[in-house]
């Protein structure tokens, strides 16, 4: 049995929560989904430029975990660019600060 996620704290709340290309259908396209812990990864580490160990901590988890959030958030995006599918970003085990 796997372990329990862990609470990230995240500082991030977005106005806009769905991303799609432009003159395709929304019924249409596949919808990937982006966590909040994952935009809040997104984040601190490629738009505010801090190191894996700062973000980490910033978020109270391992700069392991951290790795793995930000690993996981990039496929995502880079399928969502690559692919035309729309991308929505909600859920993840979350705390707002």
């Amino acid at each position: 049995m796997p372990r329990p996620c862990r609470c990230r704290r995240i500082r991030c709340n977005p106005d806009t929560n769905y991303f799609k290309p432009r003159g395709i259908p929304a019924d249409s396209l596949e919808e990937v989904k982006l966590t909040l812990d994952e935009l809040e990864a997104i984040r601190l580490a490629d738009f505010n430029g801090l190191y894996q160990e700062d973000a980490a901590k910033q978020m109270h988890i391992s700069r392991q975990t951290f790795g793995n959030i930000i690993n996981s958030a990039h496929r995502k995006i880079a399928d969502v660019l690559l692919n035309a599918k729309a991308l929505k970003i909600e859920g993840g085990t979350v705390k707002k600060v």
